[in-house]
């Protein structure tokens, strides 16, 4: 990902421009050179030049490397917990001790989301076709999600564009409202239920995994570009979709089969939602026409989550939300090395830093749905966003 919005590329001499890409005329070239000397002294050139001054000291401490004996443990910590989950949902039969089974599925589902995820962005494999491939089987065959779907909303357009309206889909309208806008288009129910949004998040995160086994069906269907491989998603995603609840049913019976997969599908809903969404939800939103250089851009939007190790743990490395933005290609079992680091350079470039307890994230979040619903909330205004708004 380029470090910054702002940057402008030197040109490519004639010699190493592919054939396919005409040579910039002379013109072009003196355009280029006099906006890059127009930058210079400026707050733009400045913010471009921080995320480099940070990734230097990031490659100098070597974090970036990948971690192979690591993952290596994830997998086979992985592929054993689903030898237990699986055991269990035999061995136990027609109980409903079996929703007990349903919330160790549905937490190991997130487990291997998180590998998932952490493949789609390149922290695992050197070789970018097997991550691909890995993230391709395990997104779609395990979870129930678009591997190629997954990679436009979440990479491509959250990742580049964190909180922006109109841009990153985590924050466009649905059954959430997220700016004061949206919430003034809504009518009857649709406004009544806007202006209380806030309380129903945490009930609504229950339908969360349904949603993005929802939204992966519907693009696969639709053959969205970004989906390489259509019909090989199709075909793990159908698999996991039908033979994993016909899998419950045939072994606990069809009424406790069929509570069991409704339980997992909550618990997976919760454990996703809880882990994405108090990152960004209740952060300022950019309005679509601002530009904020790199650095500002990931960690203004951003928010941490207290709580080291054991809630990286539960969160696959999302609570470190910020560092995660700002080197998304860095294994995740390394983000906790590197916020001290981000934390500091923050400080001494008068960055707003933001982390907070995770019980803490929430009430945030219901309070701003709350206001935004009743079109209190105003869009993200600053004087860095300032410089760079678009005219």
């Amino acid at each position: 990902m380029n470090p910054s919005d702002l940057m402008t590329s030197e040109p490519t001499s004639p010699a190493a421009t592919p054939l396919s890409t005409p040579a910039p005329d002379r013109a072009s070239r003196a355009e280029v050179l006099e906006r890059r000397r127009a930058k210079r002294g400026t707050a733009e050139q400045e913010f471009t030049s921080d995320f480099s001054a940070l990734m230097a000291q990031v490659k100098e401490a070597g974090l970036l490397a990948r971690r192979p004996g690591w993952n290596t443990l994830r997998f086979v910590l992985l592929g054993l917990g689903y030898v237990v989950a699986f055991g269990m949902l035999f061995l136990i039969g027609e109980s409903w001790w079996q929703m007990a089974t349903a919330v160790v599925f549905g937490a190991l589902f997130t487990q291997t989301a998180y590998v998932a995820h952490d493949a789609a962005h390149r922290q695992i494999f050197t070789n970018g076709k097997t991550g691909e491939w890995v993230s391709t089987i395990i997104g779609n065959l395990f979870i129930g999600l678009s591997y190629g779907w997954w990679l436009k909303k979440h990479n491509a357009l959250h990742h580049a564009n964190p909180n922006k309206a109109g841009v990153d889909g985590d924050i466009a309208p649905g059954a959430l409202v997220f700016t004061p806008e949206d919430a003034r288009e809504r009518t009857g129910i649709a406004k009544w239920f806007a202006a209380r949004q806030g309380w129903f998040f945490l009930p609504l995160l229950t339908l969360a995994g349904l949603q993005l086994h929802v939204e992966s069906v519907k693009a696969i269907v639709r053959g969205q570009s970004s989906i390489k491989r259509r019909w090989i998603e199709g075909v793990f995603i159908g698999i996991r979709l039908i033979g994993f609840p016909a899998l419950a049913i045939w072994a606990a019976g069809p009424l406790i089969g069929s509570v069991f997969f409704l339980v997992q599908l909550a618990v997976f809903g919760v454990h996703m939602g809880g882990s994405f969404a108090p990152n960004h939800k209740g952060q300022p939103i950019v309005p679509k026409d601002v530009k904020i250089d790199f650095l500002r851009r990931q960690t203004l939007m951003s928010r941490n989550i207290s709580g080291g190790r054991p809630m990286g743990f539960l969160m696959g490395g999302l609570n470190y939300q910020i560092e995660h933005h700002l080197f998304p290609s860095m294994p995740s079992v390394n983000l906790h090395k590197v916020q001290p680091m981000v934390r500091e350079y923050c400080r001494q470039k008068d960055i707003a830093y933001t982390e907070t307890t995770l019980l803490e994230s929430f009430r945030i979040i219901i309070a701003y749905l709350n206001r935004v619903g009743l079109g209190e909330a105003d869009p993200f205004d600053c004087p860095v966003t300032a410089q760079f708004r678009s005219r």
